[in-house]
């Protein structure tokens, strides 16, 4: 099957096609420090051809659940470094995935001083996650300043540099589900009118800024961008246009980022239009059409209809996936009630049924 096969991403050799995707899950104390136990996780699921991390707030303003780690300080650093080294001695590859919640966060996770910044003062339609880990209505978000858009960049790409420094193989850009970067993409909530909105090419000038600034201080071999065009996770209602994205890739393939990530929920006219506007390096994740089963995603890589497919509860509970579809070996079933809580349980415990 091709979707075993080597492919070489951002200058690494990936030993099949399969991604481990990003998931959530919660353990990172207060501070956004994750455990130590995170490292046996991330070494588990080593057998993918690349993992890429839970999402990871690269500013305490980004922040917007209980529990999601963060890569600002030493100390988050440091943890990142273990899991790099556990990753690493069992053969894999680890991107770390830089989100920003936008207005889907609360000012209950910052300083009273401190803003909930997204590009429109346009407050999504349901509830959000405070500190506590209630459910409370969403606020309203301030219009990030010029100014602001430039500190919020530097998180970013400062971000970026402690991941490479902490000896993660390269970190991927939240660009989707409803949160910052997607936010500023989508013209039902980027109202603004200065170089940030107003048109395609406004709408995409904030992604593209911030990837080119990580791209100098890391190399865009080290990059990857995640992309949900016509997702309504987190109130988007449809909010996204094909001409935005299409401009998007149009100023992002010649700096050379090593792959992009789209999140697709059928076949479209666009998601053809941006793989052949991207070229080589396109994962697709299908977890929203309900496609998961070997074959289905075979036939993806096969017929070139993506490079590379990215998986993602299957993971969770069956840390040698790639060596079980491989053997024929039946998966083991998830237990949603672990996704988010549990420390070590549903997170380290499932047991592998080969050797890899």
């Amino acid at each position: 099957m091709k979707i075993f096969e080597e492919y070489t991403l951002g200058g690494k050799t990936l030993k099949n096609r399969i991604v481990m995707a990003p998931m959530t899950r919660n353990r990172a104390d207060a501070s956004g420090v994750l455990p130590d136990y995170a490292a046996e996780y991330y070494r588990q699921r080593a057998g993918a051809g690349l993992i890429i991390s839970e999402a990871t707030q690269p500013s305490a303003g980004g922040k917007g659940y209980k529990g999601t780690p963060g890569m600002h300080t030493d100390e988050q650093q440091s943890v990142w470094s273990r899991i790099a080294d556990h990753v690493h001695k069992d053969g894999g590859l680890i991107y770390c995935q830089l989100m920003h919640t936008g207005r889907i966060g609360h000012t209950s996770f910052f300083p009273k001083e401190w803003s909930l910044l997204a590009p429109s003062a346009i407050p999504a339609q349901m509830n959000v996650s405070d500190a506590e880990g209630n459910d409370v209505p969403a606020e309203v978000p301030v219009a990030a300043s010029r100014e602001q858009i430039q500190e919020i960049i530097d998180d970013f790409a400062s971000a970026a540099q402690r991941a490479v420094a902490a000896g993660l193989d390269g970190v991927e850009v939240h660009g989707a589900n409803g949160y910052l970067l997607h936010q500023f993409l989508s013209y039902g909530t980027n109202l603004r009118t200065d170089e940030y909105g107003g048109s395609a090419a406004g709408r995409a000038k904030f992604v593209v800024d911030l990837v080119t600034e990580m791209a100098c201080r890391i190399g865009p071999e080290k990059i990857g961008l995640r992309l949900s065009p016509g997702g309504q996770f987190n109130d988007m209602q449809k909010l996204d246009d094909d001409e935005t994205y299409l401009h998007l890739v149009k100023e992002l393939r010649p700096i050379g980022i090593s792959y992009l990530h789209v999140l697709r929920r059928r076949s479209t006219p666009l998601h053809v239009k941006l793989h052949e506007g991207w070229g080589t390096g396109f994962i697709m994740n299908t977890g929203y059409m309900g496609t998961s089963e070997l074959m289905d995603l075979n036939a993806l890589v096969e017929s070139d209809e993506a490079d590379l497919i990215s998986v993602g509860r299957n993971f969770i509970s069956n840390p040698d996936l790639v060596a079980r579809w491989k053997s024929g070996i039946p998966l083991s079933p998830w237990n949603e009630d672990t996704f988010y809580v549990g420390e070590e349980k549903g997170l380290i415990d499932y047991p592998a049924a080969t050797s890899k």
